[in-house]
């Protein structure tokens, strides 16, 4: 009825504007096969946001993109934290995204923690630069 004509609306307005928020919109009824790849990290993003969630895990989202495609990722993900007051936990190797984008850091080696705190911090902790950029002390 109505009510379902309703909520259909509403819920492809809300899809639509998920997608112009993520750059998307001129693609949203095309096929994601043959879509650039950090199109479709993007894409996957919005996915995960159409469920409305307070808390993100991102795996390594930045896995086979291209310098530039990192930096956009990095700024996209900053500006959903901001735009859906969102929760991200980003798993990265990445370490400059990481960086760029975190408020909090928690390195590790094999498994273990061996620093956690302020990007600064980290980034200038003996045993992250001794682990990541195999500096022996």
């Amino acid at each position: 009825g109505v009510g379902a004509a309703r909520e259909n609306r509403e819920m492809r307005n809300w899809a639509g504007d998920l997608l112009h928020q993520l750059g998307l919109g001129s693609i949203a009824f095309r096929p994601a096969m043959g879509l650039p790849f950090g199109t479709l990290k993007r894409l996957e993003i919005a996915r995960a946001l159409a469920a409305r969630p307070r808390f993100l895990l991102m795996d390594e989202p930045a896995a086979g993109l291209t310098h530039a495609e990192v930096d956009e990722l990095g700024d996209t993900v900053v500006d959903i934290r901001k735009q859906f007051d969102l929760t991200v936990l980003l798993v990265e190797h990445h370490m400059s995204m990481v960086m760029k984008i975190s408020d909090h850091v928690v390195a590790m080696e094999f498994g273990r923690k061996i620093a956690e705190g302020t990007p600064h911090e980290v980034q200038n902790d003996p045993q992250v630069i001794q682990a990541y950029l195999g500096v022996s002390s």
